[in-house]
């Protein structure tokens, strides 16, 4: 896994162009069972690859959180929603709530995530690649692919799907 994470960058920087044409192309004119067919490149990745063995995400990037996380995860920590934000948090320049510092605070030496129960909805829903519409989050898949082996498999396998 750490071959794969060191060459992901490069490997993602060599597809880009190609892979914003891709996209461009997709987001004009989407198939009709693009979200099925996302939905099935996305179990069958997730039935390989092991994110225990890489969390490069977690690693790499924080999630933004939402009011509703805020709530949820300060409940976790039996504090209130304001001491949580001042602990963990700070507003980015978006006007976000996002972790004051990577790689997050949460994710154990063992990969594992210490609020994995209560985690942000960025981190559930990551790498997105099985999202409704998926052709709407072109931008963000194109960052993720450079971030995580998953979307950049699924994002390969995609091209080879999709004419």
């Amino acid at each position: 896994m750490e071959d794969i994470l060191k060459q992901l960058p490069q490997r993602a920087k060599d597809t880009h162009n190609e892979n914003k044409k891709f996209f461009t192309k997709l987001k004009k004119k989407p198939p009709k069972k693009l979200d099925e067919l996302m939905v099935s490149l996305h179990e069958a990745e997730f039935e390989r690859t092991d994110c225990l063995q890489c969390a490069n995400c977690c690693k790499t990037t924080g999630p933004l959180f939402t009011p509703k996380d805020i709530e949820r995860i300060a409940k976790h920590f039996r504090m209130k929603p304001q001491h949580f934000i001042e602990t963990y948090l700070r507003v980015d320049e978006e006007d976000d709530y996002v972790l004051q510092q990577v790689p997050c605070t949460f994710l154990g030496a063992d990969n594992y995530c210490s609020i994995y129960e209560v985690r942000p909805k960025a981190c559930r829903e990551f790498p997105h690649t099985d999202r409704k519409k998926f052709q709407q989050i072109s931008n963000l898949t194109l960052k993720n692919v450079a971030i995580c082996p998953a979307a950049f498999n699924i994002v390969e396998e995609m091209k080879k799907r999709l004419p």
